[in-house]
Formats: C-alpha cells, structure tokens, sequence
C-alpha cells in the first residue's frame, strides 16, 4: 500500500532523531507524589528540577481546596464553549482576578496560553475579513528568540515575507531601525516579545521596548501595539510578580501569560483595555471556538493568583530568591559554567555538547533528579546546556543535594 511508503518516512526521520539523542516522546511517568513533594516514577522519589512551577502553588492546600470547591459546584468540565452554553461564574472572577493583578481595564482566560498567542497575533495582523483589518496593512517586528507559540502565531496570520520582521535578540537600537526603515510602508505595527526568554532566563526591557513603541506610533496611520508574552516572568519575576513589565518599568499594550507556570495551575490569558478585550472576544477562534479550562482549574488559578498578590506571595518571592543566589553560589564554586546570566528562576547551565548533556540528565535521573536537556534547533549548537528551574518550594538541602549529584554525574560524563 503507498501509505507503507509514508510511514517509512516517518520511520526514517524518528530514526534520525533518535540519533542525534534530542527526541522527547518517552516521557517519563509520575505516579504521584512524595510527602515531601518529591516525584513518584516506577515508585522511587525524584527532586525535581526542571518544573515551571516557580512558586510551588500546584501543592498548596488552598489551591487545591478552591479546585474541588469549584469541581463540587460546576462539574468537572465546562460543557462547552461560552457562547454556546453560558459562562461559569468562576471563570468571569477569574478574568476579573487578573485584570485587577495586571492593573488592566479588562483580562480573557484562554485554554492555554499558546491558544492566546495564535488568537491576538492572528487577530492584530490579520483581522477577519469583514473588517478593515487587513494583513496587507500590517507589520508584525518580532524578536529573533521569541517563543514557539509567537511564531506560529505570526505563520497562522498568513502574512507576506515583506509584512514580518525580526530584530535582534534584546537589541533595541536594532528595533527602532526597523521601525525606522518601515515608516511609510504599513498602517499599523504590531510590537511582540516574550517576557521571560525561556531557554536562558533572560529577560527583556519592557520599559525600552515600549519606548521604542512610544517613539514610532506617530509615524504609523494605526501606531504601534506592544504585546509580552511573560508567561515565565508573571507570579515569579519582580518585585511582586508583576513579571518583566514590574522588573523593567514598562507597559505594554497587551500582556499575555499563563496560569500554568508561576501559578501552579493550567491555561492561558491575556489583559489590556476593554475595547481589545471585547474584539478578541468576537474574533479569536481559540476563544470562541475552543472549550475554557475545567471549572476546578479556573478557581485554583483564581486562587493562585490571589496567593500571590498578598503578603504569603511575598514571602514566596523572597524565598524564591534567596534560592537562585544560594544555588548559583553552589554551582559556581563546582565549577559549572552558565550558559547566560540570569536572574530569573531559570538557570541555565552550558555543556556545549548534545551527547554529553543527554548524558548528564541520564546519570542524574539514575541519582533521583529530574532536570532537562536542550539542543539544537532549541538552542544554538554548540550552547547545548541543562535547563534547571528553581522554586520556592525546593529546601537548601535539596539544592545542595543537586549540586553535589550534578558535580558527580558531571565528572562521570567528562564535563567537569
């Protein structure tokens, strides 16, 4: 049969993969959990460090007790989109909950937060074709390391090669040359970064971006809109983990994050005026035509980030911190390198060598620690590195206990 000749193609290119030992499809399989919150595999307790679970909430007795109360109260699931069969209540406080947090007219709760970037991207760019929001219209300037779900999309717009942009990783003057050499060509630009750089835990200047933003939009019929993705700096960057606008004094015009990182809990969202809001609410088909999260998720994230924006959040933050200096001290004096300087909970370590850092992540599991290695095309080669990710919930001990099973293993596998 000619599809036996399709399948051998797929047989071929899981075998190159394979190969070059990036593949991702065995995942391992957690049971549960210890007492003391360590990961249950085949039965035996792992530390976990690769989670984005930065302040520890998916654990918290208050978390879980609003998830069954609003399971107890709505059912398990939605039962179907929102137009169609109504909007929970729990969902509606939730959107309030985040608006209020991000200081913002209005916030949209979304599936996830990759179903929000292909929502506001397409809908910014592109519009629906009824209206006068035409992509030939529009500019898209997009930082070259912006995340998967931003540049998929900018691909699901359908735009132009001439209508899309890039600018250099966290170069600004390099920005405003693009805006510069496009004024005149398009009526409307849409400014889009991450927050939180997901792979190096780098950050970017909300506040130099929106300058950036401010600087040009008199020179465009329709301006400039600024959207973040911070879906790694909200609920664990800043001072009260406001994310990368709080970090850098910026605003955006859009912030988009997730419940499913900082918060401890699951989907996506977005916060900005009123008017935005209620556009996307009649035009973004992942919003319109994909089920919310389950009650249950939408009152745990309710409460996760009511958590945060009070003084148990601080304190959260505060030992956040006081373990990404505590780990850093730690891997330093081992002798490990880091592939950037971060000061985010993402801490990358750079091995440079794909195999080795495969190899790495293999003996620490072997030692009962999870962390995650990543290679090209996620990160350039040559920077191959062990992502690790602090939380609060981590103990000294258990980061000592890392680094000196790192500081092992690393020997083991002729990297230190």
């Amino acid at each position: 049969m000619p599809k036996k000749n399709f399948y051998g193609l797929l047989e071929k290119e899981i075998g190159r993969i394979d190969e070059s030992r990036t593949s991702k499809r065995d995942e391992k399989v957690i049971s549960g959990f210890s007492a003391d919150k360590r990961a249950l595999v085949g039965g035996k307790p792992y530390l976990i460090f690769n989670s984005n679970d930065y302040l520890g909430l998916r654990h918290h007795p208050a978390v879980k007790k609003a998830e069954m109360d609003a399971s107890e109260r709505y059912g398990a699931g939605p039962g179907a989109v929102r137009f169609i069969s109504g909007t929970m209540q729990v969902h509606k406080d939730l959107e309030k909950t985040a608006a209020k947090f991000h200081a913002r007219e209005d916030a949209m709760a979304f599936s996830s937060a990759f179903a929000a970037n292909l929502a506001v991207l397409h809908c910014i760019i592109k519009g629906q074709s009824r209206t006068s929001l035409v992509g030939a219209d529009a500019l898209v300037i997009s930082d070259e390391l912006n995340h998967r779900s931003i540049i998929d999309g900018i691909r699901v717009a359908g735009l132009e090669k001439q209508s899309k942009a890039i600018y250099k990783h966290l170069d600004y003057p390099d920005l405003e040359r693009v805006l510069e050499e496009n004024k005149g060509k398009f009526k409307r630009v849409l400014l889009v970064s991450d927050g939180i750089f997901s792979m190096l835990g780098e950050a970017a200047d909300i506040g130099k971006i929106q300058s950036a933003a401010d600087k040009f939009d008199g020179e465009y019929e329709e301006g400039v809109i600024t959207v973040i993705d911070d879906s790694h700096g909200v609920a664990c960057f800043g001072a009260t983990g406001r994310g990368c606008e709080e970090a850098t004094n910026g605003k955006s015009d859009i912030v988009l994050a997730t419940f499913g990182k900082g918060f401890g809990a699951d989907g996506g969202y977005i916060a900005g005026d009123k008017i935005m809001m209620d556009y996307f609410r009649e035009s973004a088909a992942t919003y319109i035509y994909s089920n919310p999260v389950s009650p249950g998720t939408a009152g745990a994230a309710n409460k996760s980030m009511q958590i945060v924006d009070s003084p148990e959040g601080k304190q959260l933050l505060s030992r956040l911190n006081a373990n990404l200096s505590h780990f850093k001290t730690r891997m330093k004096e081992a002798g490990f390198a880091f592939a950037a300087e971060s000061t985010h909970a993402i801490q990358p370590i750079l091995i440079g060598d794909a195999a080795k850092a495969r190899l790495l992540t293999d003996y620490l599991f072997e030692e009962g620690v999870f962390v995650t290695n990543l290679s090209f095309p996620v990160v350039q080669k040559g920077r191959d590195e062990i992502r690790v990710q602090i939380s609060a919930a981590h103990t000294p001990k258990e980061i000592d206990e890392f680094v000196d099973k790192a500081s092992k293993c690393a020997k083991k596998s002729g990297i230190l």
